[in-house]
């Protein structure tokens, strides 16, 4: 018998109320082996018979680490006991860091959901990245798009969205299911070593901020990053209307529409405009005066 409590039903909720997946879609999961994959995993086989959806596992193997083929044995075993189709990405050399890593991995996981007619990627981020992600690009000096760059759902190529189903659940939540299930986590060790940015947040900068300032750091930045989401959808559709109204041509923007407007609502016209007739993306800080 499925399983039903607290967990499914917030998450069976969670789908239908924000429209991430709809009924009998074809979804690829990407598990890693730890501990937010695995209940993701777990929470949509719970609830796979409401949902008749036809789900599959893909992993992407980095070769980062000495343990790095046993992780992805590891995953093949558990989606073999689910009775799911089980995809690999293994990368030819390792990635160079964070940053080149996620790319790669966006990069596969978009090729199987394409080869193989899978319509949407879910990956296991969950409120706790998401505070750490808005955290790492305020560090940074990022724009309101990127203090909001995890967000529910974007497209990935035609036909096919990445969802975060989880951005409502914290760490500690994915943690405690995996407990109850009694899910095998796969222990990464590069998440305790501090070269790398995001982990030293984690495992140093939020406990202090916990201690110091506000034990509830993590969920009032990930609040954070939710209502800046909102925000950013709304400046959009307004840039799409004022960018209507002023593209004259392949290469042409009239700048009459944009003068009495914000800077803000300025900035995205533009940066619509260059991406549609650049090679590379736009760096927003160099739209800095637009058109005063």
């Amino acid at each position: 018998m499925t399983p039903w409590g607290e967990p499914q039903a917030k998450l069976h909720h969670t789908l239908r109320s924000r429209q991430l997946l709809p009924k009998s879609a074809r979804v690829l999961i990407a598990v890693s082996g730890g501990q937010d994959s695995l209940a993701l995993a777990q929470l949509m086989l719970d609830l796979r018979s409401r949902w008749d959806w036809d789900l599959a596992v893909a992993h992407c193997n980095h070769r980062w680490r000495t343990d790095a083929d046993a992780n992805a044995l590891h995953v093949k075993t558990l989606a073999n006991q689910w009775g799911l189709t089980y995809w690999e990405a293994i990368a030819p050399t390792p990635p160079s860091g964070e940053a080149a890593a996620r790319q790669w991995r966006y990069t596969e996981l978009t090729k199987i959901a394409q080869a193989h007619q899978y319509s949407h990627i879910l990956t296991g981020h969950t409120a706790s990245d998401r505070a750490e992600t808005l955290l790492y690009n305020l560090i940074r000096g990022s724009g309101t798009d990127g203090l909001a760059a995890l967000t529910w759902q974007r497209p990935l190529a035609q036909a096919l969205q990445l969802i975060r189903p989880l951005l409502n659940w914290s760490r500690e939540d994915t943690g405690a299911f995996c407990r109850d299930r009694n899910l095998p986590i796969w222990l990464d060790s590069t998440n305790a070593d501090p070269t790398y940015a995001r982990n030293r947040l984690r495992l140093e900068v939020l406990p202090y901020l916990r201690q110091h300032f506000n034990p509830q750091t993590d969920h009032h930045l990930a609040q954070t990053a939710e209502l800046l989401s909102a925000d950013i959808d709304c400046l959009e559709i307004l840039a799409q209307e004022v960018y209507q109204q002023a593209h004259q041509g392949d290469h042409c923007l009239d700048r009459t529409p944009l003068k009495p407007l914000a800077l803000a609502l300025q900035r995205r016209v533009l940066r619509r405009f260059l991406q549609q007739h650049l090679p590379i993306a736009p760096i927003s800080s160099k739209l800095k005066n637009s058109c005063r």
